[in-house]
């Protein structure tokens, strides 16, 4: 049995360049990735109608937003490995025919409780989908030089999705109702079911070993308990169910490892994580996506219920920190090839956390300058950063393992997803509640819905006589700030380990050359 390093020589040997048609495969895979990045912007600036809509606890808020992500991430090593073993593009077709399925669904849910169960429907499909593409660019494009490319436009695309998606989002919002922004994928993705099998050549592990219904169990234990745990922390604090779902996702673990290391054909190669460079890309992911997410999460929130714009306001707001993410992620490919990335994503995260420590040291956070140039420089430096990151973890995999690797990489995403809004959202939610003052003469059940959720107080300031009305909607608004205000030094040191994670498990790797 070769050594994985040997693995990677001769792949790399066996290298060929790209003509046309494996661009022309780059633009179809790019749809459901771009749908993906559109998808979460767009429901952060729907969460405001939402909660006007359905009336969602704060509890069912972040539900809302994290239901999708947790299936996700319970799912993506699963579904990794059988698009190795059974062919990546059949997964991604049958991810893609699911997702738009339910999307549709999920735009007519009649309450807060089945949009949630429609959105941990879409988390399993949209599984299938992720892991796929990138999994398929690093089949397609052999050639390494290509592949960076090929991988900054992926990860470009996530930008491009969220600059995007406040701009559609805005339109939909203004004109029609917020189930309008699921029916989205319906369109995305019938091209992608139409050109696919044209275009992306089918790939799969050539000595894929058996299913093992064990290891795919195991991996859920491990995942869904963890994320669970951090939410019911993030929402009610610390408590012996955050602490026991912890230990109980720690034990099913350690017994997948423990698996995949006593099998002759893991669901996982755990000598991936062997390679300070996989492992370190991975950290790197994680604490990025946690500090944009978590930024997002309250951004969206303060610029429509505080300082009062539309949803097609707030999103071009973003644009200019959004477009720089994306000019980032591509112009940092020729310096990767000469410059170490040990260097090049510490250089880039500090940028990042010159954003949020902007925000917290702001003495008008509602200045919606000071907004946009904090935005500006955490998606520079967030930008550069995950286009490294993600090209160093598929450089690190053979391409029979390019599933597992990918399903590895998107988990971090993933989790980062859900931390940020549990975490930095849970915390931001806690801090308004313990700072929120009201009015003594607020009737009891006004006064509870106020201090619930910022949109709740905007509802029943909405309700209220002009003056009272005016007291509510200012003490939600310093409360809230405030919150801001300390979420964003944590985000801040977020950024912080991820710089420092960087620089010490990528020192002496280049781009051109990992571990080899």
């Amino acid at each position: 049995m070769m050594t994985l390093t040997e693995e990677l020589r001769v792949a790399d040997r066996g290298a060929t360049r790209q003509g046309w048609r494996g661009w022309a495969a780059l633009v179809v895979l790019m749809l459901p990735v771009l749908l993906v990045s559109v998808d979460n912007t767009v429901l952060s600036f729907a969460l405001p109608e939402i909660a006007r809509d359905l009336g969602p606890t704060s509890a069912q808020q972040l539900w809302i937003i994290d239901a999708y992500p947790l299936v996700l991430a319970g799912l993506l090593v699963t579904m990794g490995s059988l698009g190795d073993r059974f062919g990546r593009r059949r997964l991604l077709m049958i991810g893609a025919t699911g997702f738009a399925l339910v999307s549709a669904l999920a735009a007519f849910a009649p309450s807060a409780g089945l949009l949630i169960v429609a959105r941990a429907a879409m988390g399993v499909f949209g599984a299938m989908l992720m892991p796929s593409t990138l999994s398929l660019l690093r089949s397609i494009f052999t050639d390494r030089d290509q592949r960076r490319l090929a991988i900054a436009v992926w990860a470009s695309m996530f930008s491009a999705g969220s600059a995007l998606g406040p701009i559609v989002g805005g339109i939909l919002l203004e004109h029609f109702s917020w189930g309008s922004v699921f029916l989205m994928a319906v369109p995305v993705l019938i091209p992608l079911l139409v050109l696919a099998p044209i275009l992306v050549p089918e790939s799969r592990d050539p000595n894929p070993g058996r299913i093992d219904p064990a290891s795919i169990v195991l991996s859920m234990a491990t995942m869904v308990p963890v994320v669970y745990a951090i939410k019911e922390f993030a929402v009610h604090g610390p408590g012996l169910l955050p602490i026991a779902l912890v230990a109980v996702g720690i034990v099913f673990g350690w017994l997948f490892v423990r698996r995949q290391l006593r099998s002759r054909a893991p669901m996982l190669d755990m000598r991936l994580f062997a390679q300070g460079t996989f492992t370190g890309a991975l950290l790197v992911n994680l604490l990025s996506v946690v500090a944009l997410v978590g930024f997002l999460y309250f951004v969206t929130q303060h610029l429509q219920l505080i300082v009062g714009l539309s949803p097609l306001q707030a999103g071009l707001a973003l644009v200019p920190g959004l477009a720089l993410m994306i000019v980032a992620g591509l112009g940092v490919v020729p310096i990767s090839r000469r410059v170490s990335p040990r260097i090049v994503v510490p250089v880039a995260l500090t940028l990042s956390v010159a954003g949020y420590v902007m925000i917290a040291l702001s003495t008008d956070a509602a200045a919606l300058g000071t907004l946009i140039a904090a935005f500006a420089l955490l998606g520079i430096g967030i930008g550069a950063a995950e286009t490294v990151s993600n090209e160093l973890i598929l450089a690190s995999a053979p391409p029979a393992k390019a599933g597992a690797a990918s399903a590895v990489s998107e988990t971090a995403y993933e989790l980062g997803a859900v931390l940020g809004t549990a975490v930095l959202g849970g915390i931001l939610t806690a801090l308004y509640r313990a700072g929120i003052s009201l009015p003594a003469e607020l009737p009891t059940g006004a006064a509870e819905a106020a201090r619930e959720t910022l949109a709740g107080a905007a509802n029943v300031a909405a309700e209220l006589p002009a003056e009272l009305g005016a007291r509510v909607a200012d003490a939600a608004a310093a409360a809230f700030d405030a919150g801001v205000g300390v979420t964003s030094l944590i985000g801040a040191a977020l950024v912080v380990c991820a710089a420092v994670v960087a620089a010490t498990t990528l020192k002496g790797s280049r781009t051109e050359r990992v571990d080899h």
